[in-house]
């Protein structure tokens, strides 16, 4: 099972790019439920926590593409660092303000969104020029979704482990501290200062002209609201079985169970159409969001809580691939950031729904919502069948066209039956 994915570390330059990456997201990964325990214990209310939560997240929606975009256009270094330090300074802001003054609050935590550096499209833009081959670049796709569960596996325990410590307030300004010492390591690489897009054709609406990606940004919306309502309601749910060492062990497991997923299915091509697959994906993530409603002792919980987070890498992973046949030409970095802002949107929504009806129903119904999102996001793919499959206009994974300096005629990867 390792055997490919040693393969990808030991080329040049991937290892450091995938551990930058992951660690400049730390912020981004955390700050929901770095918020969520920030503002209760400032005293604030559930409902607040939530609506904090979103504006961080509609914020970075809102800032992802854009800065996705002028990555495209500028390149990584001029675009990454300084974006990581604007967030860090701004949610500085909010950790030293707090609540008490709440338009400043608000500010600050949409700043920190907003300027949230798109660092994961960018390593997805740098792995055709980093691996050449399409088998490695479609390993690397699933490794990185699985790296990025690691990440959302040790961020919750990171992030009580500093409050158990220090504080929440801690928390906050170390885990930014850390994000941007991640993103300079990735910008002041060979591969991020050498990249450049492809030659691109003028449309204001970029990669979102390609009904195919549409159609994937639609279905992911609706999985990040599931995943941002689970990380809303496991608050009341542990605070009646163990306080906040069980809350981040939840997050933890739900890492973890996307982590073991993500393994397995990175470990092997799989056969078949990946637009089919997704919609199988999918499904089962829906059936294993449904036992989280049955809210037994906190050691089963968790175990249910893995369950939850089986199938995610594994549908991101196949995400991945779909994107890459259906973003257009030279607006890689742009397309892959909009699937990060849509899932970010979704999970600030999933916070924001989740806090008012776990207020008015508690945590029972708080995790019914996931069940309800995921179920949303499957008829959208199926809806969507035919557009999903349909060989994209301008597929990006091309060895090298990113870093083309003679604007070469792009080779195009043909996904074909694998991915």
């Amino acid at each position: 099972m390792a055997t490919g994915y040693l393969e990808i570390l030991r080329a040049r330059h991937a290892a450091r790019l995938l551990a930058g990456t992951l660690v400049g997201r730390l912020p981004c990964a955390t700050a929901p439920i770095a918020i969520v325990l920030f503002v209760r214990a400032e005293g604030g209310t559930y409902s607040l926590a939530g609506a904090l939560a979103a504006v961080y997240g509609v914020a970075n929606a809102v800032g992802q593409p854009v800065l996705g975009r002028i990555v495209d256009l500028c390149g990584q270094p001029r675009v990454q660092l300084p974006a990581a330090v604007l967030s860090g300074v701004a949610m500085a802001v909010f950790a030293f303000a707090g609540i008490g003054t709440l338009p400043l609050a608000y500010a600050a935590v949409a700043g920190a969104g907003l300027f949230t550096p798109p660092l994961e499209g960018g390593l997805r833009a740098l792995w055709p020029s980093v691996l050449r081959r399409e088998d490695q670049v479609h390993t690397a796709y699933a490794m990185d979704a699985v790296a990025q569960e690691v990440m959302f596996t040790v961020g919750p325990l990171l992030v009580t482990l500093c409050v158990s410590l220090w504080s929440a307030q801690a928390a906050l300004l170390l885990l930014n501290v850390v994000g941007v010492l991640g993103a300079l390591s990735v910008v002041v690489s060979e591969p991020s200062r050498a990249w450049r897009s492809a030659p691109r054709e003028a449309h204001w609406l970029g990669a979102l002209r390609s009904s195919g990606l549409l159609a994937l940004l639609a279905a992911f919306l609706f999985i990040g609201m599931a995943l941002g309502s689970i990380t809303v309601a496991s608050v009341p749910y542990a605070d009646e079985h163990g306080g906040d060492a069980v809350y981040g062990w939840l997050m933890a497991a739900l890492g973890f169970g996307a982590l073991v997923g993500g393994t397995v299915y990175g470990a092997r091509q799989w056969a078949g159409e990946p637009a089919r697959r997704l919609r199988v994906l999918v499904a089962l993530l829906v059936v294993c969001y449904l036992p989280l409603m049955l809210m037994p002792d906190a050691v089963a919980m968790v175990a249910l809580t893995a369950l939850a987070g089986v199938f995610l890498a594994p549908a991101i992973a196949c995400a991945f691939v779909l994107v890459d046949r259906h973003a257009p030409r030279g607006t890689v970095t742009e397309a892959f950031s909009w699937l990060v802002t849509t899932f970010t949107v979704g999970h600030s929504v999933g916070t924001g729904v989740a806090g008012p009806v776990v207020e008015q129903g508690g945590a029972l119904w708080g995790f019914a919502v996931p069940g309800v999102a995921g179920g949303v996001s499957l008829l959208v793919l199926l809806a969507t069948g035919r557009v999903v499959a349909a060989p994209g206009q301008g597929a990006v994974v091309a060895a090298g066209s990113e870093n083309d300096p003679n604007r070469a005629v792009e080779p195009r990867f043909s996904s074909g039956d694998r991915a």
